[in-house]
């Protein structure tokens, strides 16, 4: 027989048992872990793409081969996909496992599930219950702590045995971070617009009023005598107060298309903690932890350099003027994986860049951290709560996100920003 017609043999073997197993894995018993469901139906379609092309291949000599097609297709997939053997060791995972486990494929295939989680983890538990009852697995919720990251991640869990691999497991991990966080990156936007058209209505309705307000005080304020003078000028340094407050909400309502070149981010970081260094920030050590190989950003610098003093202010006052150990992280990195739906169309962007600042300052309020971004949310005394709003707005007009994680002692805000495109490299060149 020759190898063609061998693989076409092999091939309706594997296609004619998928759907078996597809309906065995669609009933799921009870587990003692995080609670355990029914597949659904939009779930059902991943895990069965995923599930077909990782046993597509599988060969039955106990090895992975890896045709180029199965490659592109479970590199396409942006969750982690592992493939574990006997004794819990790793065999396979595509570009988004190496980035979670932050570990090439190389790395990985010379480990065991147990080496990279911590003991007790409920995913060893998963992948025993697998291996015992021989049916697949869909768990929501379950927190994996590892050496390798800095804080435990929350998943969603789909897995199930590769039929024509005895001993072999798959499992596919969906970050709940990640859903969350596009999630919220809305929000962000809407709450933007909010404010965009309170400003447009500010500017008009009251700075005019505002105006002759201050006009007429100024006006009043020689003929009267030193008690009603001291009120006349609280009327005149209010309504400043409240015309400065216009004024930067103003820059909400500026819809105008940005001016945009392409940006070493790297400089831009330098720029604004160097401004810090010597003036606000001189009291706190910057750490800085480049990838060199980053390409540059399709932005505007003035609005990337006014993003970045906000966040990186932020920080040193959360650090505190007294804080001796007082440290804040600048970080940058490549992390293929994260796409983001562009409203309205079908066109997925990938945001592969990313930007992290981190200080160890006594971190957010619990109370606070989901409306960190939304207008006039401040944790300052004296804030007026459009800092981190116009951030959101200005990352946003840039095609990326933000968002932040924070806990006690630890902050950090995450920017993830699009790839400069080759045609406008090919312009700005």
């Amino acid at each position: 027989m020759s190898p063609a017609n061998a693989d076409k043999k092999s091939g309706g073997r594997k296609g004619g048992g998928r759907q078996a197993d597809t309906d065995k894995a669609l009933k799921v018993p009870p587990s003692g872990g995080a609670s355990s469901q029914q597949v659904e139906p939009g779930d059902r379609d991943d895990v069965v793409s995923a599930v077909a092309a990782v046993r597509s291949a599988a060969s039955p000599q106990g090895g992975l081969r890896r045709p180029v097609e199965h490659d592109l297709l479970l590199a396409a997939i942006p969750h982690p996909v592992l493939v574990v053997a006997e004794e819990n060791r790793i065999v396979y995972g595509n570009s988004a496992a190496e980035s979670f486990m932050s570990s090439g494929l190389s790395m990985l295939k010379r480990m065991s599930l147990d080496d990279l989680v911590v003991f007790g983890c409920p995913l060893l538990a998963l992948v025993e219950q697998v291996r015992r009852t021989g049916v697949t697995i869909n768990e929501y919720g379950v927190e994996i702590a590892s050496p390798r990251f800095v804080a435990p991640k929350l998943v969603d869990v789909y897995g199930g045995p590769l039929q024509e691999q005895p001993g072999y497991i798959f499992l596919m991990l969906q970050q709940r971070a990640m859903a969350q966080m596009i999630e919220r990156q809305l929000t962000h936007r809407a709450a933007a617009r909010s404010v965009s058209g309170m400003a447009s209505v500010l500017a008009h309705e009251i700075k005019n009023p505002l105006s002759g307000i201050r006009g007429a005080a100024q006006l009043i304020e020689p003929s009267l005598d030193d008690e009603d003078r001291a009120l006349a000028q609280l009327i005149c340094s209010e309504t400043d107060r409240i015309r400065d407050l216009v004024d930067r909400m103003e820059v909400f309502g500026d819809e105008r298309p940005l001016k945009m070149q392409p940006i070493n981010i790297h400089d831009v970081l330098d720029h604004v903690r160097r401004l810090l260094e010597t003036g606000l920030g001189r009291h706190v050590r910057f750490a800085l932890d480049y990838d060199p190989s980053l390409p540059p950003v399709r932005g505007n610098r003035d609005k990337l350099i006014q993003a970045f003093l906000n966040l990186f202010k932020n920080a040193v006052e959360a650090v505190g003027d007294d804080a001796e150990q007082g440290r804040i992280l600048v970080q940058t990195a490549f992390r293929p994986g994260v796409r983001l739906t562009v409203p309205g169309t079908n066109t997925r962007i990938a945001l592969p860049l990313m930007i992290q600042i981190e200080d160890n300052g006594p971190g957010i309020p619990e109370h606070l951290r989901s409306q960190i971004f939304d207008p006039f949310v401040t944790t300052k005394p004296s804030g007026t709560g459009l800092g981190l709003a116009l951030v959101a707005k200005i990352i946003n007009d840039h095609g990326g996100i933000i968002e932040c994680d924070s806990e006690s002692g630890r902050t950090v805000f995450r920017i993830l920003l699009p790839l400069l495109s080759p045609a406008a490299q090919g312009k700005s060149a």
